[in-house]
């Protein structure tokens, strides 16, 4: 069976070692040789912006993406326009450190109203491509599944993914494929075909059985259920060939040693991806 020769495309998603600082995670990356990171906004602030850039520039790291945008919806205006300004520094951040693609993690409604927060994260978006573009920054919607509709985002399917995504040019707004939120849709590898040209990353984990938490209960590729080389190629026929970041909610992967961590993702991201 085919499968991934080299940890060239691996990029190690931060919040996979969560509990370890971005010079840490640098250090990780380095004595592992993984050439890529994606960077979580809140390690960042934890580091400084121009330390952060420092740090990844003299490492030679490259950045497959910044998390998180989004979450656009709010209870009033004024919120929504202060969340919006937010957006916009994440955009500023993820330029100045040199990365294309910002994720939207796009939100929960802030009542019932899911109609209207859905209507709200399309509007956003919309508000958001001129100040991105101007930025050379590309905006990647990242569907959630089903089950953090009420708590992350409203935007549930890599169908309605693509939909908001195919208002604007792919040079302004893709999506994000993540194997954890997607792999149990019934319409998956007809909608990652509908993304061909738009897909601005892929992110790998796996789905344990049982599922032992909603948010921390993600597993390492290989100890559950979805399909990851499979997906991988889907989203690499519909022209995908970027960095696959390995993004995994865990608190005994946090508890790992980081260079411990890193030799299992290695080995389980050329078994399984």
């Amino acid at each position: 069976m085919e499968r991934l020769r080299s940890i060239e495309r691996l990029s190690l998603n931060q919040i996979t070692m969560d509990r370890l600082s971005l010079p840490e995670a640098v250090e990780v990356c380095v004595r592992g040789e993984v050439q890529w990171m994606a960077l979580w906004r809140h390690k960042i602030a934890e580091t400084g912006l121009k330390e952060s850039k420092r740090l990844i520039d003299e490492a030679g790291i490259r950045l497959s993406s910044i998390c998180r945008g989004g979450y656009f919806p709010g209870a009033t205006a004024q919120e929504r326009e202060a969340k919006l300004d937010d957006n916009k520094r994440a955009v500023e951040e993820a330029a100045e450190l040199g990365a294309d693609t910002l994720v939207l993690v796009c939100g929960p409604a802030p009542d019932r109203d899911i109609d209207f927060a859905r209507q709200t994260v399309a509007e956003s978006i919309a508000k958001l491509v001129p100040f991105a573009r101007s930025h050379g920054v590309k905006l990647g919607i990242e569907p959630l599944h089903p089950m953090y509709a009420a708590e992350r985002s409203v935007i549930n399917t890599l169908a309605q993914a693509n939909a908001l995504a195919k208002t604007f040019t792919p040079e302004e707004v893709g999506v994000v494929v993540d194997a954890f939120h997607v792999w149990w849709d019934p319409e998956l590898y007809t909608q990652i075909k509908a993304s061909a040209g738009r897909i601005l990353g892929f992110h790998v984990s796996d789905w344990i059985v049982p599922t032992p938490d909603l948010l921390m209960g993600r597993g390492m590729m290989g100890d559950g259920v979805i399909e990851l080389r499979r997906m991988r190629l889907a989203v690499e026929e519909a022209g995908y060939q970027g960095p696959i970041e390995v993004e995994i909610f865990n608190q005994q992967v946090w508890d790992m040693p980081g260079d411990e961590a890193m030799s299992l993702i290695k080995e389980r991201y050329l078994e399984h991806c």
